[in-house]
């Protein structure tokens, strides 16, 4: 018994220290790992908050982007039937981009007027030829706002009746590819409700 006592007595300085040491290294570290969570916390509540200031951004830039339609106070607009997209060198959307010249074309075809092709035009009658209307369009890209135009000529007289403007913006971050798409939805709403059925 006498023993046992002295060895814990020789060995108590040392136990009690490597206590002490270890519960201060516990110490260190639950000091250091918090800041550590604080900072990284921190650092991802400031990205969520950035994020967060772009969208509202983004929506409310959106928001103030107008889409159209204007029409002549001196036409009847259910009085046409046909229209015939025309393509020249103003109104031209680049080869690159030609899935958005047939959304375009689409966006005609599913108002209620028929399409004729440019070239057919002359195969109209007379009368049919008075129901006609030319379709011109205009892409105009920059970062801060994708604007579509499709404007529509009377034939006969060369007289624009009316124009319907799709605008749509997300201020370069998803491309121009994606605000022209945006931009041409919303161009063919204005023209189905211009043109509707």
């Amino acid at each position: 018994m006498t023993l046992h006592l002295s060895h814990i007595a020789r060995y108590a300085p040392s136990i009690q220290s490597h206590i002490h040491l270890k519960s201060f290294a516990q110490i260190l570290t639950i000091v250091m790992k918090h800041p550590l969570r604080f900072q990284i916390n921190m650092q991802i509540m400031r990205k969520r908050a950035k994020l967060i200031c772009y969208l509202v951004v983004l929506l409310l830039f959106s928001a103030c982007t107008t889409s159209k339609s204007t029409v002549s106070n001196n036409v009847n607009l259910s009085h046409y039937e046909y229209a015939s997209i025309i393509n020249n060198d103003t109104y031209h959307i680049p080869a690159q981009l030609m899935e958005y010249e047939i959304q375009l074309f689409d966006a005609v075809e599913n108002s209620r007027l028929k399409l004729v092709s440019d070239a057919r035009i002359y195969e109209l009658s007379t009368s049919q030829q008075k129901k006609l209307l030319l379709v011109k369009y205009g892409v105009n890209v920059q970062q801060e706002e994708t604007v579509v135009t499709v404007n529509f000529i009377d034939y006969e007289t060369g007289r624009p009746v009316a124009s319907c403007r799709g605008a749509y913006s997300s201020l370069g971050i998803a491309g121009a590819g994606y605000d022209i798409k945006e931009a041409i939805k919303r161009v063919a709403k204005q023209i189905s409700v211009t043109f509707s059925k």
